[in-house]
């Protein structure tokens, strides 16, 4: 899952930077959202990188407590 945002991200960055160059073009012809809209995609890839980070940490870790905690015995 990580790797998944983590690419998503990087790609909606890349995509961001191919289109800068063509500021002037995307402005004359209304499309700036364009731009901006790639831009929002990473800041919001971010967001996302942070959270899935988490979460997978705290899996793990009620994974690991889990293995750790005695069952009780069968009578």
């Amino acid at each position: 899952m990580v790797a998944t945002v983590t690419g998503g991200t990087i790609l909606w960055f890349v995509l961001f930077l191919v289109q800068v160059p063509f500021y002037g073009w995307f402005d004359d012809h209304g499309h700036t959202w364009w731009v901006w809209t790639c831009l929002a995609g990473g800041g919001l890839g971010l967001i996302g990188i942070w959270y899935v980070r988490r979460r997978d940490a705290a899996i793990k870790r009620a994974a690991a407590q889990q293995d750790v905690t005695p069952t009780p015995a069968a009578e």
